[in-house]
């Protein structure tokens, strides 16, 4: 099982419409397959905190811009941005079962999010912490 990764991704440009990759079922952080599905975000908004004790999330922004936190043992782990529109930023988070994650809506308007999860949704192997449990950095 991978570790937490940040995999920079393909984008394609042209000019009827961008390409742009999501996962491979050969790279290192594809753990399988359960069921994908799309969450959408809301300029200022923040979701959280929810960790996973199974699933292995595969996370990409293919609309708008998302700032992910994520925090393992009260420490942040990683805070980064997910968004199509530069290539430092359109990548693939994938977080193996363990840490908490949270994630606010950056771009005007609402932004989408695409989980690859490497299992089908089943509530009782995810927790969730209101956000006040952990701190959202400035």
């Amino acid at each position: 099982m991978p570790d937490l990764l940040l995999t920079p991704l393909r984008r394609i440009v042209t000019e009827k419409g961008n390409v742009l990759h999501a996962l491979k079922s050969s790279e290192v952080s594809y753990t399988g397959f359960g069921e994908a599905y799309f969450s959408c975000i809301h300029e200022g908004v923040i979701k959280g905190w929810k960790r996973h004790l199974r699933m292995t999330l595969n996370l990409i922004c293919p609309l708008g811009l998302v700032r992910f936190v994520v925090y393992k043992h009260q420490s942040i782990v990683i805070d980064t941005f997910l968004g199509p529109e530069k290539s430092e930023t359109y990548q693939r988070l994938t977080v193996p079962p363990g840490y908490f994650v949270g994630f606010k809506g950056i771009a005007a308007g609402t932004s989408i999010i695409l989980n690859l999860a490497s299992i089908e949704h089943d509530p009782s192997e995810a927790e969730t912490k209101p956000l006040e449990a952990f701190s959202w950095p400035s």
